[in-house]
């Protein structure tokens, strides 16, 4: 018999990946337990294998004292020099106290708490593979929905992806193969619980990293992403060297890179600017397409008043303030926008931008030459806020 739960215990090590070892201390306290609780024993008990003969032996183990307190637990030394002349005061003495019939009385006890411990390194591996997969992109397939929650098969454990988490514009059905961002991987009693996300701009960053070989290499930095999900994304990017045109890059030939992460998102826009370390050209150019005639920094305050042309004003705002909200999250300044007209009248100073305009229209392309995919476009700055609410962080 025991030959045989040898041969089990190896068969499943190899058939689950999990450490033979790890199999062996769970046998072994399956085995202890079961012995305890068969023969009413109190003792302090151990239990050895021999795979090679097949064999598993309990042994209990008793302290050598001089005088005995407690049978069980110990034994006076001319006892213990009976069995071994070389044992001293405070060595630990075995006994083999194997029972006829522990072998299939082990058996039975062992397979349950062998199993669940089978579980518990099953949920560790498992535990270990998706741990890593954190911050990335993974493809699954929509098994249920519910009310509040889009349930998602990620290979080997289902993902849930919640209301806040889902954009709002999609619909999910049984059966659909997404992409999903995976947030966070954490360790339960049910096995490891992954959070995924549709939401998130990791999201965007990791496919853009999918898609554009320069941004996969390190060739160009994605700075910043500010995302309002299915709706409008902007998107900084960066090359250290001068004759790799970072925007283009990103927006590939015929605009089929930024393409395909827009149609992974279901036609979520996305403006993609070129980042800058100088406040206003960055500015400038985060509030593209619209013009912009300059900008002024306040760097105490990381404050900047930005001012637009007239007929201008209502395409830098963008509908409910959505272009100058997500370039001020963009470049982490705040952004005051002002008319020409309005700043004239307040008295406000202010110069031309033309170098920077002539910069924002070889980084960014026209309107009229561009995908509205990917950039904004004049109807865009219809709806607006009131004129007196201009300021964004």
């Amino acid at each position: 018999m025991s030959s045989e739960l040898f041969q089990a215990l190896t068969m499943l090590s190899e058939e689950k990946g999990i450490d033979k070892e790890t199999l062996l201390e769970a046998l072994e306290a399956a085995l202890i337990s079961a012995y305890k609780k068969n023969f009413k024993s109190a003792s302090n008990v151990s239990v050895k294998f021999n795979e090679e003969e097949g064999t598993m032996k309990v042994f209990a183990r008793k302290k050598v004292v001089d005088e005995v307190e407690n049978e069980r637990e110990e034994i006076n030394l001319d006892e213990a020099r009976e069995i071994d002349l070389s044992y001293e005061i405070g060595d630990i003495v075995e006994q083999e106290v194997t029972p006829t019939n522990f072998g299939r009385i082990a058996a039975q006890a062992a397979k349950q708490v062998v199993t669940q411990r089978v579980r518990e390194a099953e949920r560790d591996i498992i535990y270990e593979e998706y741990i890593d997969r954190e911050e990335d992109v993974l493809t699954g397939i929509v098994e249920r929905v519910d009310a509040h929650n889009v349930f998602v098969n990620i290979g080997k454990v289902e993902a849930k992806l919640s209301r806040m988490d889902q954009i709002e514009s999609e619909k999910y059905e049984v059966h659909d193969r997404i992409k999903v961002y995976v947030t966070k991987v954490t360790k339960t009693n049910k096995g490891p619980q992954v959070s995924i996300s549709r939401s998130h701009p990791g999201l965007l960053k990791r496919l853009f990293e999918m898609e554009v070989p320069e941004i996969y290499d390190g060739t160009v930095e994605i700075k910043s992403i500010s995302r309002e999900a299915g709706e409008r994304s902007k998107i900084s990017v960066y090359a250290s060297n001068p004759e790799v045109d970072p925007v283009g890059s990103c927006v590939g030939p015929k605009g089929q890179r930024v393409q395909a992460v827009v149609n992974e998102l279901n036609g979520e826009k996305i403006d993609i600017v070129k980042w800058s370390e100088d406040p206003v050209i960055y500015v400038s150019n985060a509030l593209s397409p619209s013009e912009v005639i300059d900008v002024l920094v306040d760097e105490e305050e990381r404050a900047t008043t930005v001012i637009v042309p007239d007929d201008q004003l209502s395409l830098a705002i963008g509908k409910r303030g959505q272009n100058a909200r997500l370039a001020a999250k963009l470049t982490g300044w705040k952004i005051d926008i002002k008319s020409e007209s309005e700043a004239k009248e307040s008295g406000i100073e202010f110069g031309e931008l033309k170098e920077v305009e002539e910069d924002v229209l070889e980084e960014t392309p026209k309107p009229e030459e561009s995908s509205d995919d990917f950039l904004l476009t004049e109807d865009d700055g219809e709806e607006s806020l009131p004129e007196d609410d201009y300021l964004f962080e």
